[in-house]
């Protein structure tokens, strides 16, 4: 197991060219310390963990690592069909053009749905698709706590957790001094 920066992880979740709609998440406070834990997981993906802190409000920081080549019959009730809430990974437009284009776009999705019927889900997974989101679903989250199904996901994946752990322990000890930075 490769122990890489938080959005090199990321990084992978964009160029994986999986079906955008077929992540799920799970994502809260971390068991011990500061910082939030998120696992992402896709069929024919795998299954990311990503742990991260807010050095200050601006700057996000974190390790995380590729934890199982696939999601298989005892991970995968862990991860929600649906959730709490919804995520999407976002990429910048390329330039001015396609940021304009984009916007259109999305004038055009959102002017759609408010004349017709619809649903949350289909406003976001026209959104998503409009936006051409890399990987989106549904997920299990939780501001001030963990999910059940985090732990069970942190003692099924125990060694990257003390492992994912230690490394973001040493990140937030080099950059943080005093309590305040």
């Amino acid at each position: 197991m490769r122990v890489r920066d938080w959005q090199d992880i990321l990084e992978d979740v964009v160029e994986s060219n999986s079906d955008p709609d077929g992540w799920r998440a799970v994502g809260g406070d971390r068991r011990n310390g500061i910082g939030e834990d998120l696992y992402l997981a896709h069929p024919a993906n795998g299954v990311y963990q990503l742990k991260t802190y807010a050095k200050n409000p601006y700057e996000v920081q974190g390790v995380g690592s590729r934890v199982a080549r696939k999601v298989d019959d005892d991970v995968d009730p862990l991860f929600p069909e649906e959730g709490s809430g919804l995520f999407g990974v976002q990429q910048p437009p390329e330039d001015e053009d396609d940021a304009e284009e984009k916007a259109s776009d999305l004038a055009s999705v959102i002017e759609a749905h408010a004349d017709a019927p619809t649903t949350p889900q289909a406003l976001f997974e026209d959104v998503m698709d409009t936006l051409d989101s890399p990987a989106y679903g549904p997920m299990d989250y939780e501001m001030d706590d963990r999910p059940d199904g985090m732990d069970a996901l942190s003692d099924t994946f125990e060694e990257a957790e003390t492992l994912l752990d230690a490394e973001l322990e040493d990140l937030v000890d080099e950059n943080v001094s005093r309590g305040f930075y």
